[in-house]
Parts: C-alpha cells; structure tokens; sequence
C-alpha cells in the first residue's frame, strides 16, 4: 500500500494580512496529479485542516474542492482533526462519506477503533488519534483521570491502539497510527506560527512533549503540528504545513511523505514536493539599498521581511518598500549602531530644563543620538513662541 502522508493545511489562514485561500487552493490542487503519479492508494492529513474552528465559506469551498479532487483519484482518503479544528464541525459527516472513501477521524472516545483499509497483501490498519485536549478526554475509559498533559493522554490513547492492534492480529495484517502533537525530538522543526498546545514551554526535554517510545508498535506513525518536516525515527515524521506561515519556515520544503507498506510492514519512504506559491525572503541593509540595490530585485515578487539597518527609524516604511516589493508583509527597524541611552528617570532628564530643551533631548532618545535639524528647529521655534504668545494672552 502506499500512502501520501501531510498535515498541517490551515486552509483559510492569513499570512500578515494576506489570503492564502488562493495559495492553498493552487497546493491541494496538485495533490490529485501526485497521487495519479506516484499511484498513491491513500492521503492522510494529520490535523489542522483549517486553521480556525468556525472556517469561512471560502475555506469550506476551498477544502472540499481538495477532497472531492483527491477522492475522484480513487484513492482513499483519512482526516483527522488538529488543534485548530472543531472536532465536531470537522466530522459531523463522517458516517455518510465514510462509504466514499473519505474518513474523519475527530471523536476521542473512538481511540483504538481503526479505519480497515486493504491491498494485495491484506489488511492496513489506520489508527487515528483526534487533537487530545486532557481536561476534555481524561473522563473517558481509556484515559487517566488525573490527566494532564498531552503526554499523558497521547501515551494513554496509543496503549490503547496497541490493545487493539494486539486483539486485531492476523497474517499480513499492518498498521499505521496518525496522530497531532508535539513529539520530542522535532524542537528544530518547530516555528511560531504553531499554536501552544500545552501551557508548558515545548522545549527539548519539557514536560508536555510526548516521547517517540509512545507509538511503539506500529508499522509507520504519520504526525502533524509542527510544520516543518521532521524525522524522529524511520517510521515517525511529520509531514510539516502545507504552505509556510512564518518567515523562520523560508526555505523549508513543502510537500509530504510517500510511505510504502510491503507484505511486512514498511518498506520505504521517500520525499515527494508540492508546489511554493509565493517563496518567502528575508532582505536586510539600509533603506536606500532594500529600496535600491540590484542584488534584491529577483526577490520583488517573493512575500518580504525587510530589516532596514539606518541610524533612525523612517516615515511609512511599509508603504514606501511595497511599492518595490509589493508582497513586503514585515518591517523590522535594527538599527547597526547603537548609541547608549541614560538609566536616569524621565523626570530626572528633564529637571530644569526649558521647553526646547526637553523637546531636543526626546528626539535624541528616540533617533538614536540625533536632535532636530535646522528645519525642524525652525518649526519647533514657531509652535513654542506661538503657543507662549497664547498662553500670555489667557
């Protein structure tokens, strides 16, 4: 059997403002032609099919364009629901489209309860593990009660699975478990556009992130959240996003996982790339150079992070790049000099001092070592001696 392992759509998600709706729409769309090609019998999304629990219209037209594209393959196709989904919302149809192919994995109580696909060599069965929120699952059987983490909740449902897996046995008999969590080992893949699932810090070696020992016992193991691809084991990784959502995922592949089962479990998996929409780029030098220099023009095109170096800080950055890069989606002010600005209180700063004095000194604080120029002075000098001329009046 094989299997297209992603994760991680977030179909309606904006990037800095921007739709990705039509990006998403142009990266589903060449699932159908991947799985024609490589003869895929399955697609898994591990989660995080929208990126919000109430998605838009579009979002919903957006994605079940995607599903019908792939289910038309003939492939089969399992979804289960993420941190950023509804279960409920996600899988209410789940008992009608289940007979065409298409499985939603979204009810906690159904953990150790698979999806019996088939080919040449037998049975393939799909554990599915929904987005496990440990205030709202630890009631059910096969959960602790004092859950608390995921952790907890993730190791609890997979000792299930194995139960099942051990009750289920039979010749040629595989099985594959998909899960949405963080799993020890994928710090470095980790980016902030991922939501915290978990009030602790997800560090290496925090308490919240679940250990790779947890999904022992199962021919491949499909994750998703965190979205950069990551291999944790030979059959444990996750897929990444399908699209990037943050300037520290530019350059990171996109794609999925091709995983092959043979008669005895996994056989190989191999790479396979979706397409990049719009590329992500960091540019960086003074303003005059990100507005000017030669060296940044193959980028005009790509979605833009600029960082302006300048002494100061410049009028409607954002506004003057895009007319450059028209995608520019952030403006970072670092400047490469650093003037020492005083520890002494604002009070203490302008004791005694006159009315053009403070205002002198507050520009300096605020651009980096520079007072007022002489056209400034000469306003400055106007506002003052009229406001002085009306206070006087009063």
């Amino acid at each position: 059997m094989r299997i297209l392992h992603t994760s991680d759509w977030h179909v309606g998600r904006t990037f800095h403002g921007y739709s990705t709706l039509d990006a998403a729409r142009e990266v589903l769309g060449a699932i159908p032609a991947t799985v024609r090609e490589h003869r895929v019998d399955a697609v898994i999304v591990a989660g995080d099919v929208y990126d919000l629990t109430n998605p838009s219209a579009d979002a919903v037209s957006v994605l079940q364009g995607a599903l019908v594209s792939i289910l038309e393959t003939g492939a089969k196709v399992v979804v289960t629901s993420g941190n950023h989904d509804s279960a409920v919302r996600l899988g209410f149809a789940g008992p009608f489209t289940a007979a065409a192919g298409l499985h939603f994995v979204t009810d906690a109580a159904a953990v150790g309860t698979p999806i019996e696909l088939a080919d040449e060599h037998g049975a393939v069965d799909v554990y599915g593990l929904p987005y496990l929120q440990p205030e709202l699952v630890r009631h059910l059987p096969w959960a602790p009660s004092d859950a608390r983490t995921q952790r907890d909740v993730v190791s609890a449902a997979m000792s299930r699975v194995r139960e099942s897996i051990a009750e289920r046995a039979s010749a040629g008999r595989r099985t594959v478990a998909i899960a949405h969590t963080f799993v020890a080992g994928a710090e470095s893949e980790s980016s902030d556009s991922e939501r915290a699932i978990t009030k602790a810090p997800l560090v290496a070696g925090g308490v919240d992130a679940v250990p790779v020992t947890a999904f022992d016992g199962v021919d491949y193991v499909a994750l998703g959240h965190i979205h950069g691809r990551a291999q944790l084991a030979e059959h444990i990784r996750y897929s990444g996003a399908a699209l990037h959502y943050s300037f520290k995922e530019a350059g990171k592949p996109r794609g999925g996982w091709l995983v092959e089962l043979g008669a005895a479990g996994l056989d190989t998996v191999e790479w396979v790339d979706l397409p990049i929409p719009r590329a992500l780029k960091e540019i960086r030098g003074t303003f005059d150079e990100l507005l000017t220099d030669a060296v940044w023009e193959p980028f005009t095109e790509h979605y833009v992070r600029a960082v302006y170096t300048d002494k100061n800080k410049q009028l409607e950055p954002l506004q003057r790049l895009r007319a450059r890069f028209e995608h520019c989606a952030e403006v970072v002010h670092e400047p490469s000099e650093r003037v020492a600005t005083s520890t002494a209180s604002y009070a203490e700063r302008v004791k005694g001092k006159s009315d053009p004095e403070v205002i002198e000194s507050f520009l300096v604080d605020v651009r980096s070592g520079d007072g007022p120029t002489k056209k400034e002075q000469r306003i400055l000098d106007a506002v003052i001696a009229a406001t002085d001329a009306e206070a006087q009046l009063r």
